[in-house]
């Protein structure tokens, strides 16, 4: 089997039947075959072809880190796979639930035709997009992700893509007008390293917004509101998350830490939502619950049977819950020219 079409296989098999091991795919020769077929016709798109580029890509990833095996200690993993099949709708909700709030921010500061913006971990791209279309030709938005899979599908002239670890690597440095980032911080243990590189990519003057929830400050509370629950399958997802060290009190303190940074005119706004069953909330949840689904139950921090039983409960008629609260924190770094709706 070629190397070519032993990644369609793969993907192929990933896609249909994710608990197949690679050892199996001789047994998909054929139907391989039939894909690599379709694939260099252009029939072959959406997601499957993300997931081919996908597998081309671990692939890749597989043979830098054994050829540098033993030489450097790689960084901890982020909690979500956003490269995975249920990565597209993530993705989606997340921009539902709040694109316009962070759009909303943005266009305070004044952002105008002309700017270079930096969206550091771009997901899905809809954020990239609109930057894009917002500076004009004259403007250029570099987004980066660790893994750009969904932003290289995008097509605008003013665009740079970069698969970029906010982790280890620098930034261009003085480049920018703006730069955002939303839950990307929340996952990193060292995310004042990655909060000043962002800084430090911003011209005198330049503005940058991050976003970033608090998961432990608004909580279900029925003797509050009776209509709230407060399901096991959360504390669970809290406790995995936390073991993996995320930080969910993140977006609290953003605004000591532009402060502390020494960026002028630091402003920020929580916002907290009800959500109900099947609404875009929900479904998110839901999502990153089912990805978290083998460290929650594997660690008995919950059994399958309760996991599965508040997996329904969350999609019944009466159910509701208060979001995570979002912040969202602004801040100027020093020098130039202020033009913006907050100052």
């Amino acid at each position: 089997m070629s190397g070519r079409i032993r990644t369609v296989a793969l993907a192929f098999i990933r896609l249909t039947n994710p608990a197949r091991e690679p050892s199996e795919l001789d047994r998909y020769q054929s139907s391989a075959e039939t894909l690599e077929v379709a694939f260099e016709k252009g029939k072959i798109s959406g997601q499957y072809s993300r997931i081919v580029k996908s597998w081309g890509k671990e692939e890749k990833a597989v043979k830098v880190t054994q050829a540098n095996r033993g030489q450097t200690a790689r960084a901890p993993e982020y909690v979500f796979d956003y490269a995975d099949r249920s990565a597209e709708a993530q993705h989606r909700e997340l921009s539902r639930l709040y694109d316009e709030n962070t759009i909303r921010h943005i266009e305070k500061l004044g952002i105008d035709r002309g700017w270079t913006c930096l969206e550091v971990g771009g997901g899905g791209g809809s954020i990239a997009s609109w930057l894009c279309a917002r500076v004009g030709v004259r403007g250029r938005v570099l987004a980066t992700d660790l893994d750009p899979l969904f932003l290289e599908e995008l097509s605008y002239e003013n665009l740079e893509v970069r698969q970029h670890d906010i982790r280890t690597e620098d930034l261009p440095k003085g480049e920018f007008d703006l730069a955002h980032a939303r839950l990307v911080l929340i996952h990193l243990p060292d995310r004042e390293v990655a909060l000043r590189r962002m800084i430090d990519a911003l011209k005198s003057g330049g503005w940058i917004v991050v976003e970033e929830f608090d998961a432990l400050t608004f909580l279900p509370d029925p003797a509050v509101n009776p209509g709230e629950v407060n399901l096991r399958i959360r504390h669970a997802f809290r406790e995995a998350l936390t073991a993996r060290g995320a930080n969910l009190h993140c977006g609290r303190l953003l605004a000591h830490e532009l402060k502390a940074n020494g960026l002028e005119q630091v402003g920020v706004e929580a916002t907290v939502s009800l959500w109900g069953g099947k609404s875009a909330g929900t479904t998110l949840l839901k999502l990153h619950f089912e990805e978290m689904r083998e460290p929650m139950v594997g660690s008995g921090l919950i059994t399958p049977q309760e996991f599965e039983a508040d997996l329904k409960r969350i999609d019944e008629q009466d159910f509701l819950m208060p979001s995570p609260m979002m912040w969202s924190a602004w801040g100027r770094k020093a020098g130039g020219r202020a033009n913006s709706a907050y100052t």
